[in-house]
């Protein structure tokens, strides 16, 4: 092959591939962003391009700035700058991870693996790699095959053919119903030159053909006629090379002589050169020899102002071969040396074994050297070349590795994920449901309890009544008696005592006034007595007056407080409804019990003042040991005396310090209870 492949295929197709827009609003519209090149070169260039690069770090994260960002990648390439290109590429991948934008993902992925491919063809590997997955993902086929043609391009400068191979018939096998002819192009030129390095000349030269075929769909396409010309010579210098290495110069020759015109020469001069170089050494190989070392020269000139050192590396060893055919040996060591020197200075292993092969015939006194430096570098070349076959195999695995532990660790977080949620909810669930029969629980409790106080009030109230009931027979079985037997019987001395008045002595008749007078007063006061017991409203407006005072008293037997009960006499208690009595004597009552069995009192006062504007106060005070409101937890009693005072809609206090007693104090308003 007489030119490298990255300049007749590789080259084209980069060039076809970059987006060329001129102009770009930033996010805000008020800066026009230019990218037209045609008036800044060089460093000029690259100055300008960085300010657009800190110009864009302070836009938002859209789809025009990660395009922006896209762009300046693409333009420090072509100023030869990868390290920029290669910062614009990443800082484009991490705007587009961050909105989750997954073609701009794949697309960075794409240009980091560009602006690898010079410096690390490994890493450059690796990125086509994380492109062509996601472009599959996305099912953009052409982009997969795009990939999978940079990864082969790859495997091929690094001598890895049979890899290369593989790669490239995945591609086809995606472009089969694609009808990007450019792709097509490149891939089938691509396998033929592949299959070439593997010495399969007649599949290499089908696929060449094939490579043909998508120019003449290009054609039909309307295509630019230049482009396709210059796609036309890249194939037809690619055959030619095959024609030489099967020995059939008179073909190459004849194709070769058909693309030498001076509209070539024109406008693609390299191209025109290697053409030119190519035609020389099928010449020279079936020995004609006039005009060819004049068409070596003249391509040598052009290529040193318009091509790179490959393609004059090329043209050197020719030269050289040359030289050799016309027996001029110190001609062609001394070419051969300047092209084994370029060859070694830009690290084209393949042909700086050509030129020691070469060396090692002609220069007799250094033959030696050159022999084991042939053998060295040969060596030297399939050990790297073993490696590199190993190296991108073991990428692809590791990656392939990386992404299956990731998915399971993505799998096994998502159960992990999964369970906690479950147990969460069930916990929750179990929390809900244990405080809801809490609840319910402590609802029926105060239900219960409620009515329990009800019922106790209303069996204290019957048990009073039928107290009262037994006292009133008790005071109308007195006052019957009284009246209708004690009555009558005084009334009936009196009335006789009365028919002794009809004798005349004075004497008796005082005695018998005076006795007469003392049973009047006997019988009104009999007659008071009677009256004041069967009055039913004795203890009218007392009763719960008298239940407290018999709940304090009963205290005596079973405790050594002494409790005392202080209250407004005034008070109608007859007023409030039986509710609200009940909840006042459980709050005495708890309290009560309290003093009795913590406090450890001597005296303990319970008072019920009125206190005006319809506000009645209970207070409940002690002199016992007391306790810190503060740091002391609450007890059952002590809730629930505030919870039967909140039923009260009145208000709770208490008052206590250690050593000091403990003061207790409700307060409500009567006219929001009657």
């Amino acid at each position: 092959m007489t030119a490298p492949f990255k300049i007749i295929c590789l080259f084209l197709l980069l060039t076809f591939f970059s987006c060329r827009k001129n102009e770009f609003a930033d996010s805000n519209g008020k800066t026009t962003i230019s990218f037209d090149d045609t008036y800044l070169k060089g460093e000029e260039k690259e100055k300008y391009l960085d300010s657009i690069f800190e110009l864009l770090k302070i836009q938002k994260n859209d789809s025009l700035t990660r395009s922006l960002h896209f762009k300046l990648s693409t333009e420090y390439y072509y100023n030869k700058n990868e390290k920029k290109s290669l910062a614009a590429s990443l800082e484009a991948l991490r705007l587009s991870i961050e909105v989750d934008d997954k073609e701009g993902i794949a697309k960075a992925f794409y240009y980091i693996g560009d602006s690898y491919g010079n410096v690390k063809k490994d890493s450059a590997y690796f990125y086509y790699l994380q492109a062509e997955k996601v472009y599959y993902k996305l099912s953009d086929y052409d982009n997969t095959a795009r990939m999978l043609f940079n990864k082969a391009c790859v495997l091929f400068y690094d001598g890895n053919y049979i890899e290369c191979e593989v790669e490239i018939s995945k591609a086809l096998q995606h472009l089969k119903e694609s009808k990007d002819q450019r792709l097509l192009y490149c891939c089938n030129a691509l396998m033929g030159n592949c299959l070439e390095k593997l010495v399969n000349y007649d599949k290499a030269l089908w696929y060449h053909q094939m490579a043909l075929n998508n120019l003449e769909k290009m054609k039909l396409n309307h295509i630019d006629k230049d482009e396709v010309n210059n796609y036309n010579v890249t194939a037809t210098i690619n055959i030619c090379n095959l024609y030489d290495l099967k020995g059939e110069y008179l073909k190459s020759i004849a194709k070769l002589e058909g693309l030498l015109t001076k509209d070539l020469e024109k406008k693609w001069p390299r191209l025109y050169a290697n053409v030119l170089s190519n035609l020389a050494y099928s010449k020279m190989k079936i020995g004609e020899y006039e005009n060819v070392h004049e068409m070596f020269t003249k391509s040598l000139e052009i290529l040193k102002n318009k091509g790179d050192e490959s393609d004059i590396l090329y043209k050197k060893i020719h030269i050289g071969e040359y030289f050799l055919t016309q027996k001029d040996t110190t001609k062609a060591i001394e070419v051969l040396k300047e092209a084994n020197v370029l060859a070694t200075r830009i690290k084209n292993s393949n042909e700086v074994l050509t030129s020691l092969k070469l060396l090692s015939t002609l220069d007799k006194e250094n033959s030696l050297y050159y022999a084991n430096e042939y053998i060295n570098l040969s060596d030297s070349i399939n050990i790297v070349q073993k490696n590199a076959h190993n190296k991108y195999a073991r990428i692809e695995y590791e990656t392939s590795r990386i992404e299956d532990e990731n998915k399971i660790l993505t799998k096994k977080n998502f159960y992990i994920l999964i369970i906690s949620f479950a147990l969460v909810l069930l916990l929750l669930i179990i929390v809900i449901l244990r405080y809801s029969k809490y609840k319910n629980k402590e609802l029926q409790f105060l239900k219960n309890q409620k009515s329990a106080n009800e019922e106790i009030y209303l069996l204290l109230m019957e048990q009073h009544e039928k107290i009262n009931n037994a006292r009133d027979n008790e005071k109308s079985k007195i006052a019957k008696e009284l009246h209708d037997g004690v009555m009558n019987r005084i009334y009936g001395v009196r009335m006789n005592l009365g028919f002794f008045n009809a004798k005349i002595e004075q004497e008796i008749i005082d005695k018998r006034k005076a006795y007469i007078f003392e049973l009047q007063n006997i019988e009104n006061e009999i007659r008071t007595i009677s009256h004041d017991l069967s009055n039913s409203s004795f203890l009218d407006g007392n009763d719960f007056n008298i239940l407290l005072l018999s709940l304090v008293e009963s205290q005596k037997d079973i405790s050594n407080t002494q409790f005392t009960y202080t209250t407004d006499e005034n008070f109608e208690w007859s007023t409030i409804q039986n509710i609200y009595k009940i909840n006042l004597y459980r709050i005495i009552q708890e309290a009560i019990l309290n003093v009795n069995k913590y406090a450890d009192a001597t005296k303990c006062e319970i008072r019920i003042q009125y206190q005006g504007s319809g506000f009645l106060k209970m207070s409940i005070t002690d002199n016992g040991q007391g306790f810190d409101t503060k740091t002391k937890k609450e007890g059952i009693g002590l809730n629930n005396m505030k919870e039967r005072t909140s039923s009260l809609k009145g208000q709770f206090t208490i008052e206590s310090e250690i050593g000091e007693g403990t003061k207790i104090e409700v307060t409500f308003k009567v006219r929001e209870l009657t």
